[in-house]
């Protein structure tokens, strides 16, 4: 192929059923979500792209500061010393740690580790900082990049760097700090659930699946269309493990030291890669209306001849929906024929269609067209505004509801091991739920003969399970089991 043909667009979009990951790259691909830098492992954010992230970034950005949480900035560069005080910490990171050894033309003292995750670094400065229970609780969330060397990736879902917020508070005891760790926990399940349209499991982690250092590890599971998990977002109980390692203390009520209860909680540009899996189809994109960059989209059409008085009228209408606070573009370019238009904006995503022709003007209406029903609506001049915005909810709800349809139907309940394997060489496609006696080592045995891993011991479930998948001896938790992103 020449280089010319790889700047090309793919002409068509891979089927699902047929091969979910090319389809997946399809998509992202010949929406212009993003592009491979020349550096492996990265992507570069195209306008298209990074819109979306902005809209995740902004609605995020608003729940937090209205629970009291503020945001701060720290360094990238992390010194190795730090990463040594909190063992379990560094031994989980390890292996992804890219290091800068040089700079200015000199050998660094001590390496520096291109931050993976700052609980080190904020650590360090949160030990400064605090020094009686006046000073606590401290909320405080960080919007930045990190990076964490992946030995394969996959573009939004996994790649040497990312974009994500990491929060991290610091309280006077377990328990303020535990409700914090919930409480953003939640705050991670609703976002995703009403903004997002993307149903989740709510649990805690295994031992062996929670965060390096961390004491508990609680996650949102989210279900792909090809079945397999990805982890929505995570919150974390630190316990007094950094603060030990650190040395935060601060002066209690009884004028006596006290190491702080720490936590830290995050999600990343890997929720737009869960968006495009939950909600995309054989014909591209389907974006729900509130992360919609363009939430409507208006063709005019008909012959050139009456051409100017649709436009007229096209720019009016766009001037009430703008101003109504919907995010709404226009095309109107001659060149490009309407199915031409229609098909790119599905395949795009954008949940509304809006055309206007010469009839529709002398008839007093629009046509809205679903993205996700493919209905056509038509709906009176007058009343444009209003049953754009009804017709936004209600695809948010529709979505919502689909995708949970979806996840009941590929979520089924199993007591052994046998009843997870596939024949044929054929992967496991969605949830399954099991028993588990909490051994390390039957863990281990489903992941190795299976592929699928624990996602979380959920904390609302229809079945309790009394005997493990593995060993058949009697289950302490009821655990999600998934191949996982």
């Amino acid at each position: 192929m020449s280089k010319e043909n790889d700047k090309q667009f793919v002409k068509e979009i891979t089927p699902q059923a047929e091969d979910f990951s090319r389809w997946y790259l399809d998509v992202i691909r010949k929406a212009d979500l993003m592009d491979y830098a020349p550096v492996k492992g990265c992507i570069v954010f195209k306008p298209d792209g990074f819109e979306i992230w902005e809209l995740i970034q902004r609605e995020l950005d608003t729940r937090f500061k209205e629970t009291g949480h503020r945001n701060a900035y720290f360094p990238l560069f992390i010194p190795e010393s730090f990463f040594q005080k909190e063992k379990e910490h560094v031994e989980g990171f390890n292996p992804e740690l890219p290091w800068v050894t040089e700079a200015g033309g000199e050998k660094l003292e001590e390496r520096l580790a291109v931050r993976p995750t700052s609980e080190t670094m904020i650590g360090h400065m949160y030990s400064k900082w605090i020094n009686s229970y006046r000073d606590l609780p401290v909320l405080i969330n960080q919007w930045a990049n990190v990076v964490r060397w992946e030995k394969r990736t996959l573009p939004f879902l996994r790649t040497s760097e990312f974009l994500w917020q990491e929060g991290h508070t610091a309280h006077e005891n377990e328990a303020d700090a535990r409700e914090e760790t919930m409480k953003m926990l939640e705050i991670y399940r609703s976002f995703v659930e009403d903004f997002l349209a993307i149903p989740v499991i709510t649990g805690q982690k295994t031992p062996s699946e929670k965060f390096a250092g961390a004491v508990d590890t609680f996650s949102i599971e989210a279900m792909m269309k090809d079945g397999r998990a990805v982890q929505a977002g995570t919150s974390h109980y630190l316990g007094t493990n950094f603060a030990e390692a650190f040395e935060i203390k601060y002066l209690d009520r009884d004028n006596t030291h006290q190491f702080v209860h720490t936590t830290s909680w995050g999600v990343s540009t890997r929720l737009m890669g869960a968006l495009i899996m939950v909600h995309g189809d054989d014909r591209g994109l389907a974006l729900p209306p509130k992360v919609a960059p363009t939430q409507a989209i208006m063709i005019p059409i008909g012959p050139p001849k009456t051409r100017e008085q649709v436009i007229a009228k096209a720019d009016e209408l766009f001037a009430q929906l703008k101003a109504a606070g919907i995010r709404v573009r226009m095309d109107d370019r001659a060149d490009v024929s309407p199915g031409w238009k229609f098909n790119e904006y599905e395949m795009r995503g954008v949940p509304i269609r809006i055309e206007l022709g010469p009839r529709d003007i002398e008839n007093g209406q629009a046509v809205l067209v679903s993205r996700i029903t493919g209905e056509k609506r038509p709906v009176a001049l007058d009343s444009l505004v209003e049953e754009v915005q009804r017709l936004l909810e209600e695809t948010q709800v529709q979505m919502l509801e689909k995708a949970k349809q979806f996840m009941q139907d590929h979520f089924r309940s199993i007591d052994q091991l046998d009843e997870l394997k596939t024949g044929d060489g054929e992967k496991l496609k969605g949830f399954v739920l099991a028993g588990w006696c909490g051994s390390e080592a039957c863990e281990r045995q489903v992941k190795e003969e299976t592929g699928a891993t624990s996602r979380n011991i959920p904390f609302e479930t229809k079945e309790q399970k009394s005997t493990c998948l593995v060993c058949g001896e009697q289950a302490k938790h009821t655990v999600v089991f998934a191949r996982a992103y």
